[in-house]
């Protein structure tokens, strides 16, 4: 259950990083988006970190 977890997890964490470059490119980005995208991730990589 937890190897499915971790492997979840890291699906999710590299859809933020591919989110946060989009945004990124953007003429003008969402700064509070932007945040909220890098506030999700490193709580994906904290929980990730836990489970391995």
């Amino acid at each position: 259950m937890s190897n499915a977890h971790l492997v979840t997890l890291a699906a999710r964490h590299a859809q933020l990083e591919a989110s946060l470059a989009r945004e990124g490119q953007r003429p003008l980005p969402d700064t509070v988006r932007l945040a909220e995208l890098k506030r999700e991730k490193l709580r994906l990589k904290e929980e990730m970190e836990r489970l391995h």
